[in-house]
């Protein structure tokens, strides 16, 4: 973990109530995707979790939703602020615990940290499969950034405005074979992919945090393998520790 000061070198909204940022800063610490920062707001107490998107250098991107005073306070900011971020918080996907035909399943903002992991393993030369799933067409957003890798890209959305109507379970009826599947997103999404096969996985969970590394014990979770705080030995479990 790092403590250190980033400057905002854009925030441009994406989709209904989405915004994309890019943050300029030491990313050292930041290992692996699935990983999240932590951003101290003006005025709230608790920082911000908000998962890595992508990793350039230096350049870091982040992909939020405004859904209270935090991420509010984000979409208002501008080219040039600071903003005081702890980095390398979490423990991120493991791609070396992966076969070769891949399923990535992301729903709404569980999309973001796939795109680096994608990223990642097509440089080792496995294209994954992936899903994003949304609520109608109004909230899709990074389709064509996951095309423009070289991924398989379906889209699904509840309401059947655009793609698959249904949900990211009603898509991978599609593919035609995996072995393993890295998922993100809302636990019931979760749950619905870990139900769907006996493949092995990893899963990232998203929990309310307090202090984001570990010290609250705020986010605990009980695995088969003993309690884990979602913000240090999570977000991302393995499906054969998972306990629903």
């Amino acid at each position: 973990m790092k403590k250190d000061i980033f400057t905002i070198l854009t925030n441009e909204k994406l989709a209904k109530d989405v915004f994309k940022m890019t943050l300029q800063g030491d990313t050292s610490e930041i290992k692996a995707s699935g990983q999240f920062v932590n951003i101290e707001l003006s005025g709230l107490f608790l920082r911000r979790p908000i998962s890595v998107c992508d990793l350039e250098g230096d350049v870091l991107t982040l992909i939020y939703k405004t859904v209270g005073e935090g991420t509010e306070q984000m979409s208002r900011l501008s080219k040039g602020d600071k903003l005081d971020l702890l980095t390398g918080l979490g423990n991120g996907y493991d791609i070396t615990k992966c076969g070769e035909k891949l399923l990535l399943a992301g729903g709404g903002v569980g999309v973001p940290p796939l795109y680096l992991l994608a990223r990642q393993l097509i440089k080792t030369g496995k294209i994954p499969s992936v899903i994003l799933g949304f609520n109608s067409k109004e909230d899709v957003f990074f389709e064509d950034e996951f095309k423009a890798l070289g991924a398989e890209v379906f889209v699904t959305t509840a309401d059947g405005s655009y793609g698959i109507k249904g949900f990211v379970t009603d898509a991978i009826a599609q593919i035609k074979s995996w072995d393993y599947s890295f998922a993100c997103g809302p636990e019931a999404m979760l749950k619905a992919v870990y139900d769907c096969s006996e493949k092995d996985g990893q899963f990232s969970f998203e929990e309310r945090m307090g202090c984001g590394f570990g010290a609250c014990m705020g986010c605990s979770c009980k695995t088969k393998y003993g309690a884990k705080r979602i913000c240090v030995e999570g977000p991302v479990l393995e499906k054969e520790e998972i306990i629903w």
